[in-house]
C-alpha cells in the first residue's frame, strides 16, 4: 500500500506600525481611506499589507519584510504595497506554498472602519488568490491609550496559514 505524503501547514505572525502624517492618501489592505491624513512610511505606509506580508513571509521561513524591501532601496520609496504583496506570492508560488487563510486586526482610533471592512477583504483575498471567506477583518480602537489611541498612529496585526503544494505524481 502507497502512502499518500501528509500536507505541510505552516502558520505565520506579522505587526505593522507606522506615525500619522498630514499630506499623504492613507491606504489600508490595498484600499484608499477618505481620510485627512495618512500614514508615514518608504513606501505608501498601508500597515495591513505589511503586516500581511511579514506573516506570510514567517510562515514560509523566507525572512521579513525589511530584509526584501529595504528602507534602504529607492526602488521602493512611495510604492504601492500591493506591489509588494504580488512580490511575495510569486515568491510563495515558487516555493510552492499557497494561502489557505489570513486574518488581519487593524488597531486605529480613527477613522472607523466598519464601512470599509468588506472592501478592504476584497481586496486582501483578490491580491492573495484565495475566496473572499478565507480573508478576514477587524478593526480595533485603543480606548484612547497609547500612540494609536492619540491618533498619533496606526498598526496592523495578521496571521496567515499557508499549505505546501504537493509535487506532481505523488
Amino acid at each position: 500500500m502507497i502512502e499518500e505524503p501528509k500536507a505541510e501547514y505552516r502558520t505565520g505572525i506579522g505587526t505593522d506600525i507606522h506615525r500619522t502624517v498630514a499630506g499623504r492618501k492613507l491606504m489600508l489592505g490595498g484600499v484608499h481611506v477618505p481620510y485627512p491624513i495618512g500614514l508615514a512610511g518608504h513606501s505608501d505606509g498601508d500597515v495591513v499589507l505589511h503586516a500581511i506580508i511579514d506573516a506570510l513571509l514567517g510562515a514560509s521561513g523566507m525572512g521579513d519584510i525589511g530584509t526584501l524591501f529595504p528602507d534602504t532601496d529607492a526602488r521602493w520609496k512611495d510604492c504601492d504595497s500591493k506591489e509588494l504583496v504580488y512580490i511575495v506570492k510569486e515568491k510563495l508560488e515558487e516555493n510552492r506554498w499557497e494561502v489557505v487563510n489570513v486574518d488581519v486586526t487593524i488597531h486605529t482610533e480613527q477613522p472607523r472602519l466598519e464601512p470599509l471592512k468588506g472592501q478592504i477583504k476584497r481586496c486582501i483575498a483578490g491580491l492573495l488568490g484565495i475566496d473572499f471567506t478565507a480573508a478576514n477583518v477587524k478593526a480595533k480602537t485603543n480606548e484612547g491609550l497609547g500612540e494609536i489611541g492619540a491618533g498619533e498612529a496606526m498598526a496592523a496585526t495578521a496571521v496567515a496559514l499557508l499549505r505546501k503544494k504537493q509535487r506532481r505524481g505523488l
